[in-house]
């Protein structure tokens, strides 16, 4: 890999940033979950991570159900529309595959960590704990006062991932990277990352993130690498590419009631198969066809020649 050429494929960028004992984020709130990065980290069996991410979902589910992990720090955990999260369930309560300790905060508080990690802060002050159970489960959250005389004010630490995974519809083979729709905490988190890997339905001409520089949200510069995978987010969306399979989240909270069931989901969708696009062959092309997204384009933006 080049200084100006970023691009890898997933087994390489995992192999290459994701080590034993890595803090690692898999961000994206609802849409632009990066499955095909989380099914490799599974694949090469990782061990003792620390996952962090706002509502785990399905994502970390899985990953815990295969024993990668042995902490998560998160805001608010569940399948979203669904229920609970049967294999974090068993992790904590019952140690299976192995005992999963938790460091919980609100959703603002995760955002706070990430926003202190972004611009090397000591702490991230916020108000929303005054009252909140959270302070005394959570030893973390902190209360100090304030230096303007108005009284304590709770804080929580900067959150630097030693490696994050973020997904979006487009970059350059440089790490300009486009991201459009319910960006979450994508750019946050990027810039809070010691390590960045971009992943992308599509690798775009220079040209294409230049003619539009307001929706570059992540620039190259604090990319690591690129990973070109088409429907690596899915069973999550990609506004504009494909919608959420809900089928799916469905399927997840009937099977994953099971450890023996889910770990059978594993061998037959993760370590059977050697890489994202066997996946999307064996999900078929029917299946992929119902979540086609429709149409509902932006208006033409004139931004005027450069000087």
């Amino acid at each position: 890999m080049t200084s100006t050429n970023k691009l890898c494929n997933m087994p390489e960028a995992v192999s290459r940033y994701v080590a034993d004992g890595s803090t690692v984020a898999i961000e994206g709130f609802t849409a632009f979950i990066c499955f095909a990065a989380a099914h490799e980290i599974i694949r090469q069996r990782k061990q003792d991570l620390t996952l962090c991410r706002l509502t785990p979902d399905l994502v970390y589910d899985q990953m815990i159900a295969a024993g990668v992990a042995g902490k998560l720090i998160f805001s608010y955990l569940g399948n979203p529309g669904v229920g609970s999260l049967h294999c974090i369930r068993r992790a904590v309560e019952d140690g299976l595959p192995r005992p999963l300790e938790l460091e919980e905060y609100s959703h603002f508080g995760m955002v706070g960590r990430y926003l202190a990690g972004a611009s090397n802060l000591p702490f991230f002050p916020l108000r929303s704990y005054v009252g909140s159970d959270l302070p005394q489960a959570n030893p973390h959250i902190r209360f100090v006062d304030s230096p303007y005389g108005d009284g304590p004010i709770a804080v929580v630490p900067p959150l630097q991932p030693d490696v994050a995974f973020v997904h979006a519809q487009r970059a350059d083979a440089q790490g300009n990277t486009h991201l459009w729709g319910l960006v979450g905490v994508q750019k946050e988190v990027a810039f809070a990352a010691r390590q960045l890997i971009v992943v992308v339905e599509e690798i775009v001409d220079e040209a294409i993130i230049r003619h539009d520089p307001n929706r570059t949200l992540i620039p190259g510069l604090i990319v690591d690498a690129v990973v070109h995978e088409p429907f690596g987010a899915h069973p999550s969306y990609v506004q504009g590419y494909y919608d959420r399979d809900n089928t799916f989240y469905l399927e997840w909270d009937e099977l994953s009631r099971d450890q023996a069931q889910t770990e059978a989901w594993l061998q037959e969708w993760v370590y059977d198969l050697p890489d994202r696009a066997t996946y999307l062959r064996k999900l078929g092309l029917e299946r992929l066809a119902k979540l086609a997204p429709g149409e509902m384009w932006a208006e033409r933006v004139n931004y005027g020649r450069y000087a």
